[in-house]
């Protein structure tokens, strides 16, 4: 068994889907494509204003996401996947399947419990 040092694989790939909400904000840009900070908040209503801006701004630092601001009235801001953040689908959606697959088996035992008493 290979020791797994600072360059490690898995590691690597955590650093920038670890956390509670990088790997969802993903996934709805898988999704819907584009999103806006509005689009978000929607999206995650659970998640606070400033766990957002941070979590968006890492995944823009990280090379995941784009930012684009377009000067208006009120000024808009989009977030896009960058093709770095495109590569990431196969892990995302494994992450999709396993998390049904949780749920599936959650609830046969749920079920199975509830038919034994």
């Amino acid at each position: 068994m290979k020791y797994c040092a600072d360059s490690c694989q898995v590691e690597d790939t955590l650093q920038f889907v670890a956390g509670k909400w990088k790997s969802v904000i993903l996934y709805r840009l898988f999704q819907e494509q584009v999103g806006r900070f509005s689009d978000f908040k929607r999206w995650l209503p659970r998640i606070l204003t400033r766990v957002l801006e941070r979590q968006l701004n890492e995944l823009v630092a990280d090379g995941l996401l784009e930012k684009r601001v377009y000067v208006a009235v009120q000024p808009q801001t989009e977030y896009r996947l960058t093709v770095l953040g495109q590569s990431l689908w196969p892990v995302i959606s494994a992450m999709e399947k396993w998390g049904q697959y949780y749920h599936q088996q959650r609830a046969a035992v749920t079920s199975a419990d509830a038919s034994i008493k």
